[in-house]
């Protein structure tokens, strides 16, 4: 009879357990340095799911001759793709733009936990 209860136990604590380790956050890193000559703000897009970051109608501001970088936390497998523009002028752009208008295959990282680093230089 113990055996069964112990058996019991066991099995409602691995079902506790098991959602925990199938739902797993992951991180990817955009290490970016601006030799625009210009401010640009950035804002990266998913393209799985209507999601960005920062998200909100918002942008990360990097300043001309810096570099920054950001680590997201997203979906395992889920791509994800930069956009960069310049601080008052979103013609002027980099990767994917603001609000993910343009394409660009070369500006994209699957969420991995890996980091794709680049830099922004004045457009051609």
């Amino acid at each position: 009879m113990w055996i069964k209860g112990a058996l019991l136990a066991v099995g409602l604590s691995l079902a506790f357990i098991a959602p925990a380790t199938t739902a797993q956050a992951q991180q990817v890193t955009f290490a970016i340095t601006n030799d625009s000559g210009r401010d640009i703000q950035i804002e990266f897009y998913s393209e799985d799911r209507n999601h960005a970051w920062p998200g909100g109608n918002q942008a990360y501001n990097l300043a001309r001759a810096r570099d920054d970088s950001w680590t997201l936390n997203c979906r395992r497998g889920e791509k994800i793709c930069y956009g960069g523009w310049v601080k008052g002028d979103s013609r002027t752009y980099w990767g994917v733009g603001l609000n993910r208008k343009y394409s660009c295959s070369a500006c994209c990282v699957t969420c991995d936990g890996g980091t794709l680093r680049r830099t922004l230089t004045p457009p051609q």
